[in-house]
């Protein structure tokens, strides 16, 4: 049996009249730009993700470009974030101008080891960007003490984390402001690109909107420069088809993970672990194993020996909501199959 990663079109099959009726919905207003339902949408979100304010963009990377340079990010500033991310958590931070400076990862979650947050903050530290890796938060709440003590922003990288929650509050609720990708394979996905920016900071949103819109408050008035990052109506009103299942879908991305994480237990290979007081939604369920790989380069296993490693032995079990019983056991037998030939 193939086991796909994730399969898209078994979502969109059990959705296709809801969807297609929001599209109509849209192509029959035509409003395509702003209007009614991406303000939906960001109220929507906002009220899931523990924010009060949310602002739609183009993309994820564009919500986390935005969100850097609204928390006043400027050339010459330093951004600390992960070793052991996706290539936009260190791209963003040097399209605003600024200098990534990355840190390791704790070796039980993959997310920023806060103690060596610490070490590296210096006068130039502007921001930190914790990465909700794989769709567990980071330790948001040692990660907020020192940026509060040390006055620096943090900006939640919630693209794989939507409908996540630490210590009881949900990721958007900690720091200064957090971001989304609705990147089609999230848990959360469009049918094209998208992303949004939540954050309870009026100042913030303020920025984001002006900077999304060529910096215009209002129509041919144009403040300060800034882009074209618009999430579009049309994805927005798919959007909101989906959110309504997203809680349901988490659930049972969890009730595979537990089948995977009992099934597996005892073999020669290291599991995700949800670590208290985190809540999980396994945007990925990402299994390690010391013979994937040999390491990339030895001066970066030096710097970085944790992400490194990580990036070097991390494989990913398929976990979406759509995803069988059966196939669920299939997976488990393959990789039990996989371990015995191997290890």
């Amino acid at each position: 049996m193939s086991i796909p990663q994730i399969d898209l079109k078994r979502q969109h099959e059990a959705l296709r009249a809801e969807l297609m009726e929001a599209a109509a919905r849209v192509l029959d207003s035509c409003r395509f730009v702003l209007g009614p339902e991406v303000q939906t949408l960001e109220r929507e979100l906002a009220a899931l993700c523990g924010a009060r304010l949310g602002v739609g963009t183009g993309s994820g990377t564009d919500a986390l470009l935005l969100a850097l340079k609204a928390v006043g990010v400027v050339p010459g500033d330093e951004v600390i974030t992960s070793a052991f991310s996706f290539v936009a958590s260190a791209t963003t931070v040097v399209m605003a101008g600024a200098t990534p400076v990355f840190v390791d990862v704790d070796p039980a979650t993959y997310n920023l080891d806060p103690a060596q947050v610490e070490r590296a903050i210096t006068p130039r530290t502007r921001a930190v960007v914790p990465v909700h890796l794989y769709g567990q938060p980071a330790a948001m709440d040692a990660i907020c003490d020192l940026a509060r003590a040390h006055r620096v922003a943090v900006v939640g990288d919630a693209a794989q984390a939507v409908g996540a929650a630490y210590g009881g509050r949900p990721v958007a609720a900690w720091g200064d402001v957090s971001i989304l990708s609705f990147y089609p394979t999230k848990n959360l996905g469009g049918c094209g690109d998208g992303g949004m920016v939540l954050t309870t900071r009026d100042d913030v949103a303020e920025r984001v909107r002006l900077l999304r819109d060529h910096g215009a408050p209002r129509r041919y008035t144009h403040v300060e420069l800034g882009g074209c990052s618009r999430l579009d109506e049309l994805q927005a009103a798919l959007l909101r088809v989906k959110l309504k299942r997203l809680p349901q879908w988490n659930e049972r991305r969890r009730a595979i993970a537990a089948h995977y994480s009992a099934a597996l237990a005892g073999l020669p290979l290291g599991l995700p672990i949800e670590q208290a007081p985190a809540h999980h939604i396994y945007h990925q369920y990402t299994v390690r194993s010391a013979k994937r790989e040999a390491l990339a380069a030895a001066l970066a296993a030096r710097e970085f020996p944790v992400a490194t490693q990580a990036a070097a032995e991390v494989l990913c079990l398929p976990c979406f909501p759509e995803l069988t019983d059966l196939e669920v056991a299939e997976v488990v037998e393959a990789v039990k199959r996989s371990v015995a030939e191997v290890m």
